[in-house]
């Protein structure tokens, strides 16, 4: 139970990338469809697609490590991977927040704040 607070952090954050890469994956159109609105009055509007792929990436690699940090703490009390998928979260979330700020999603960068905080205090723990 000494680890209990990191392994749930870890398991916040693999849920929540792995699900939204899932979700990226399986619904590509869907996605790149509302994205393509979502910033077509930005400087991102002809670069969508390379962008969201790139995002989807990340947040694969984010929400692997964070499975592989849990398996590892669990095992061996090792935090390597741990810190790695914690790191990677919170650039894959401030890649996002600039995202929403672009568009001036004010609410949806406010969103990605309540995922941030998790993600920089696994940093902590971690580190």
């Amino acid at each position: 139970m000494s680890n209990a607070a990191s392994i749930l952090l870890l398991a916040f954050l693999a849920i929540t990338f792995i699900q939204s890469g899932y979700d990226k994956l399986f619904y590509w159109k869907d996605n790149l469809d509302f994205l393509k609105e979502h910033f077509a009055k930005t400087r991102l509007k002809n670069v969508v697609a390379l962008a969201l792929g790139h995002i989807l990436v990340l947040e694969l690699i984010s929400g692997i490590l964070c499975v592989v940090g849990c398996i590892e703490l669990f095992v061996s009390n090792g935090r390597t991977f741990g810190l790695y998928g914690a790191v990677f979260s919170s650039i894959t979330l401030l890649m996002l927040l600039f995202g929403q700020r672009l568009a001036k999603d004010y609410d949806g960068a406010r969103t990605i704040v309540i995922y941030f905080i998790p993600a920089i205090i696994a940093v902590l723990l971690f580190s």
